[in-house]
C-alpha cells in the first residue's frame, strides 16, 4: 500500500517526513530530505531525515537493501539531501522515542538516493541538548542553514499562518487588499527615507514608502471605502532588536468610520491573532489617554503588568530646604517617583543601579527613602517633617525613589527606573497579556531648542473635535484623534483618523511650518484628491513582524524574518549594501563624494 496526500506528494515524494505516524504502519512512501543526523552501528546505518514538518528515523538494514544501499547510507554527509523509499513500521517498544513526534514508527528503507550532496555545514543545524548557538552574526552569514533549523522553521510558518488569518479576517469582513507603489514620492514621515535615482529622470529620485499613508487617503477619496494590505515600509532610522530598516505591516483604512469602529476591528483582528498563535483573548481592551499614562507611567506605553505607578511628591519635598527640588519646581519642574514594595530588601548596588539606569536617561540622579523598622531613612528624609513622611504612605520594607526635573527629562528617566526595578524585584508575571489604548494624543509636539512646532503622529491627522478651535488660539494644547495599541509595553500598532478637509489640511501644515508653495509641492496630490470629494476616513498599520515575534516567543525581529538585516542595516549573507560600478552610478546620473564633499 502506497500513502499519498495531495498537499505532499509529487513525482518524487509522497509524503513529509514529519507527518508521519502510527497509523501509516504498512504504507510505502517515497520521501525526501536533509540528513539530520546519523548512526552507524556497523550493519545496521540510522539516517534522522529532516524536512518542514518534522523528523523521521529511516533504518536500512544490509540484509533488506544490500551492502550497496548500506554504503550509501554510510557514507552521506550531515545535511545532504537524499530520497528515500520504503515501509513505515512500528518501531519496538524499547527503540521508540517520545521526544519525536514521529517516534512510534521509522520506516524501513529500499532504496536511498543521494541527490544534493553537502559540504561540511559552516555552522550546525542539528545541535545536542544544551548546546549554544553560534553568534547571531554566524547565523545571519549563512542564513541558509540557520533557516534550516526546526525553531526558525516554526517562526516563519507561525508568521505564514498569521497573515493568511489577517486576510481571511479582512476579506470577511468586506476589505479589499489593495497594492500600493514602491518607488514613489518622497515625503516627510518622521524618519529619513531611502532614496532611489532615477535614470529616465536626470537629477530626479524616487523614495521608498515609509507607509502607504498617502495612498491609503486617496483610496478612500476613489471610493474604496475599506482597504487593507500586507504593506512593506522603508524607513533609513537607527536599528535595534525589534526594528528593521525594511519591514512589513498590516495597513487598514476605512470610510465613513470613527476611532470606536477601528478600535473595535483591530481587537476583533488580534483575537483572531492570537488565536491563530495558541493563545485566547478578550476584547474589549483597556483604554486610556495619553495625558493619564504619561502622569501615571511617564510613557505612552506603559507596561500594565506591574504596578509601581508614579506620583508627583512636589508638594512633599517643595516646602523643604532640599535644594535639588527646590530648584526643579523653581524652574517650572516636579519631583515625581515611585513606590516599590519590599524594595528596600534591594543591596546598595542594586539602588545605584537603579540611578544609573536614570542617568543613562537623562536625569541627574535619584533622590532614595526607604521604611525599615517603621523608620524612613535615606539622604532626603532629614529634609521632611513627620508629617511629609507619613504622607509618603511607604509601607514597612518600601523604597521609594524620585526624579526632580522637567517632565520632558523625568519621564523617560522614571519610565526606565520603572521597568528596571520591576525586573529585578522579578514582579513581572511571565504569561500575562496586557492590551492596552493609548488615546488622545497631542496632535503637536513642541522642540524645546527651536521652540518649532511639529506633529506627535504625522501631519494627516485630524484633530479632537473639542479642540478644533485650539489650533487657532492654543495648538500645543490640542489632542488628536490619534490612538495606539500596546502590549505589555511594546507599541504593537498605531492610527488616527485623517483629516478629509483640505483647508484643515492647509491650516494643520501651516502650524508645522510647511507654507502652501512646499504643501503644493510635496502633497499637491494629496490636496488635490481632497478637493474632489473626500469621505471621513481613518485607519491603523500594526507591525507583523513584532506580531509574530510576540507570539513566536522570541526576544528578536530577526527570528521571524527569513532574511534579515543587522542593527547596522546589513545583510551578511547576500552581503548588501554593496558599491555599483562607476558606469551603473553614471547611467543614473550620479557622482560619489567624499566626507568632505568632493568627488
Amino acid at each position: 500500500m502506497t500513502t499519498t496526500n495531495s498537499t505532499e506528494a509529487t513525482t518524487l515524494r509522497s509524503r513529509r517526513c514529519g507527518t508521519l505516524r502510527a497509523a501509516d504502519v504498512g504504507a510505502s512512501v517515497q520521501l525526501g530530505g536533509w540528513v539530520h543526523g546519523k548512526r552507524n552501528l556497523g550493519g545496521l546505518v540510522f539516517l534522522d531525515l529532516r524536512d518542514r514538518d518534522g523528523i523521521v528515523q529511516v533504518s536500512v538494514d544490509p540484509a533488506l537493501v544490500g551492502d550497496a544501499v548500506r554504503d550509501t547510507a554510510a557514507a552521506v554527509g550531515k545535511e545532504s539531501v537524499v530520497l528515500v523509499e520504503g515501509d513505515v513500521v512500528r518501531r519496538p517498544p524499547a527503540g521508540e522515542n517520545r521526544d519525536m513526534a514521529t517516534g512510534e514508527i521509522e520506516v524501513k528503507a529500499r532504496s536511498v538516493r543521494v541527490v544534493g550532496p553537502a559540504v561540511t555545514p559552516a555552522i550546525p543545524v542539528a545541535r545536542a541538548k544544551g548546546e549554544a548557538l553560534p553568534s547571531e552574526e554566524q547565523r545571519l552569514r549563512y542564513r541558509y542553514l540557520d533557516l534550516r533549523r526546526p525553531e526558525l522553521q516554526h517562526n516563519l510558518i507561525l508568521r505564514h499562518r498569521l497573515m493568511q488569518a489577517t486576510r481571511r479576517f479582512l476579506s470577511g469582513e468586506g476589505f479589499l487588499e489593495i497594492e500600493t507603489p514602491i518607488l514613489t514620492k518622497p515625503t516627510p514621515e518622521g524618519a529619513r527615507d531611502y532614496v532611489v535615482p532615477s535614470r529616465l529622470h536626470r537629477g530626479e529620485f524616487y523614495a521608498l514608502p515609509q507607509s502607504p499613508q498617502l495612498y491609503k487617503q486617496l483610496l478612500m477619496v476613489s471610493g474604496f471605502d475599506r482597504y487593507f494590505q500586507i504593506a512593506r515600509c522603508f524607513r533609513d532610522e537607527d536599528l535595534r532588536a525589534d526594528r528593521q530598516p525594511e519591514f512589513t505591516q498590516i495597513d487598514i483604512e476605512a470610510s465613513f468610520v470613527q476611532a470606536a469602529d477601528i478600535i473595535r476591528l483591530t481587537e476583533a483582528l488580534f483575537v483572531e491573532l492570537w488565536r491563530e498563535g495558541g493563545h485566547a483573548i478578550t476584547a474589549p481592551f483597556r483604554q486610556m489617554r495619553y495625558a493619564e499614562a504619561m502622569e501615571r507611567y511617564g510613557i505612552d506605553r506603559p507596561d500594565l503588568r506591574y504596578g509601581l505607578e508614579l506620583f508627583d511628591a512636589s508638594d512633599l519635598f517643595g516646602a523643604t530646604e532640599l535644594g535639588i527640588a527646590r530648584s526643579a519646581i523653581a524652574a517650572g519642574g516636579r519631583v515625581r517617583g515611585m513606590r516599590v514594595p519590599n524594595g528596600a530588601s534591594l543591596s546598595r548596588k542594586q539602588v545605584d543601579d537603579l540611578e544609573a539606569v536614570a542617568k543613562s536617561a537623562g536625569a541627574g540622579g535619584l533622590l532614595r527613602l526607604k521604611r525599615e523598622n517603621g523608620e524612613v531613612t535615606g539622604p532626603p528624609a532629614k529634609f521632611l517633617d513627620a508629617g511629609a513622611r507619613e504622607r509618603l504612605a511607604l509601607a514597612d520594607g518600601d523604597l521609594a525613589v524620585f526624579a526632580a526635573g522637567p517632565d520632558r527629562v523625568t519621564n523617560p528617566a522614571l519610565d526606565r527606573v520603572r521597568q528596571e526595578a520591576a525586573r529585578v524585584m522579578g514582579i513581572i508575571p511571565a504569561d500575562a497579556l496586557e492590551f492596552l489604548w493609548v488615546t488622545d494624543f497631542p496632535m503637536f509636539e513642541r522642540d524645546h531648542e527651536t521652540g518649532a512646532l511639529g506633529a506627535t503622529h504625522h501631519p494627516f491627522t485630524a484633530p479632537h473635535p473639542d479642540d478644533a478651535g485650539l489650533l487657532a488660539s492654543d495648538p500645543p494644547r490640542a489632542r488628536a484623534q490619534a490612538y495606539d495599541i500596546v502590549l505589555n509595553g511594546m507599541e504593537m500598532g498605531g492610527g488616527s483618523i485623517r483629516i478629509h478637509d483640505p483647508e484643515m489640511q492647509r491650516r494643520v501644515f501651516a502650524l508645522i511650518g510647511i507654507d502652501d508653495e512646499t504643501a503644493q509641492r510635496r502633497f499637491g496630490f494629496l490636496l488635490e484628491g481632497l478637493r474632489s470629494g473626500a469621505p471621513p476616513h481613518g485607519g491603523i498599520a500594526m507591525g507583523v513582524d513584532r506580531i509574530a515575534m510576540l507570539l513566536a516567543g522570541t526576544p528578536s525581529l530577526r527570528d521571524v524574518i527569513a532574511f534579515p538585516k543587522t542593527t547596522t542595516a546589513s545583510a551578511l549573507f547576500e552581503g548588501a549594501p554593496s558599491k555599483v560600478p562607476d558606469a551603473d552610478l553614471r547611467a543614473l546620473h550620479v557622482r560619489i563624494a567624499d566626507t568632505n564633499g568632493k568627488e
